[in-house]
This record gives C-alpha cells, structure tokens and sequence, in this order.
C-alpha cells in the first residue's frame, strides 16, 4: 500500500504542513490525530494497517494531516488567549486548505469524513458541526466534547465557538441544522474501560437528539480501554458496516 506525502506552506499557520494520503479511490476520510501527534501517527500505532482492505479495494482514500495542539492546548508556557487564537487557525487551515486539496484529488463529489480518537474526536466532531456544508460527517472515537476539558479553566468566545458541548445547545441556525440533520453519518463510538468516558459521549448524543439530529452513538464494553487497540477495532468496523 502507497503513502504519498505532500507538504505545503500554509498561509492560514504560517509553516509548512504535510498530509500523508492512502489510497486512490473512495470517499475520503480525513484523519486528526491524537493530542501532540502527528500526521503519521495513524500509520505508527497501526491504525492505517487495520483499514488496509477498504483502502486497497478502492473504497476509502484517507488523508492524514497535522495538529498543532503543541502550539495551543498542549503548549503549557502558552498564554492562553493565543492557544485560542492558534487553534482557530488551524481550523482555518482544515476548511481553506486541506478541504479543497482533498477535493482536488479525488472530485468535487467526494464526500469528505473526518475521524479522530480522544483529542482528535473532539477536533473530528467540532469541526464537522462548524462546516456541515463542506463536510458530509464524523466518526469520533473515544471523545470528549467539551474543550474545555484541555483549556485549564481558560474560557473565551474561541473556546466556546469550539466546545460543540457549548455551542450545540445554543445552535438556533435553521439552515445549518437543516445540513447537519440531512447527514447520514455522525458516529460518537467509546470504550467503556479505563480512561474511556462514555458519559461524555452519551451526554452530547443527548444534546443531538434535542436538535432533532441523527446520530448514531455506539458504547462498546469495559475490556475497550482508551488506546490503539480500541480504536483498530472501531474504525475498520465501522467503515466495513457503515459505508
């Protein structure tokens, strides 16, 4: 199986950014990594094996891009209106740059998927419920939806524009419900073993339902522990049932 890896200068970051791509056919699934990782860190734990048969049967075509939590939320020297004003760039940087560099390797028709675990589920649904339009769903692994749960008790309209838990019960905007309602596939799936925290899932479904929006939340049993093993299980499973 081939991996391509293209970088760019990104205005929106103001660096240089690779992507790692897989595949050469199929909707695409944008990956987010896990709190300080990176691009290929799907690839090191494994994770990119585990789907190898959708992607080399032309199913999936997956994209793999960086975080930069280690310039925001993870960057504990960091004054923390700048963490906000960093991590609101890269979602710029995922809605100007990589959205239409995966719609220029594939097609405009392409449906774009975002996915993640733990800190990448957060990123992977807020950024789904930010842009419905662009994005035609999210499958979020092991999540917590609220960002303030990284923030350190920091809390600004950058914050709450990024914490769905925050924003989703507020969200009155008829047409972007009416998108997000038409998607097929909003997945919320966690563990419920150690360091897993279902409750946080299950309470955002709850919020979910309240919109009038499908979702499908999905809590596996106690031995599905907040790790790589769960999530090879997860996401293989799910685009083998789902798609």
């Amino acid at each position: 199986m081939e991996r391509q890896i293209t970088s760019w200068y990104s205005p929106a970051l103001n660096k240089d950014m690779p992507v790692a791509v897989y595949g050469h056919y199929g909707f695409a699934l944008l990956l987010i990594p896990t709190a300080a990782a990176d691009y290929l860190e799907y690839e090191r734990f494994g994770l990119i094996e585990s789907i190898r048969p959708f992607i080399e049967a032309g199913k999936v075509k997956v994209f793999s891009i960086n975080s930069i939590n280690t310039e925001s939320w993870m960057n504990y020297e960091m004054e923390p209106r700048f963490k906000a004003i960093r991590h609101r760039q890269w979602n710029d940087y995922v809605f100007q740059e990589v959205a239409p560099y995966i719609k220029a390797n594939t097609s405009e028709e392409t449906p774009i998927i975002v996915s993640g675990a733990s800190f990448g589920a957060l990123h992977s649904a807020n950024l789904f419920f930010q842009r419905p339009d662009m994005l035609a769903g999210c499958i979020a692994m092991s999540g917590v939806y609220e960002l303030t749960e990284y923030t350190r008790g920091y809390f600004d309209d950058d914050v709450y524009f990024n914490s769905p838990m925050h924003y989703m019960p507020n969200l009155t905007d008829h047409a972007i419900l009416e998108q997000i309602r038409q998607r097929q596939h909003i997945h919320l799936l966690s563990g419920s073993g150690a360091y897993e925290d279902p409750e946080s899932a299950r309470r955002f479904a709850g919020i979910l339902y309240g919109k009038g929006i499908n979702y499908e939340l999905d809590i596996w049993g106690q031995e599905w522990q907040h790790d790589w093993p769960t999530w090879k299980a997860m996401l293989p499973h799910y685009l083998g049932t789902r798609f």
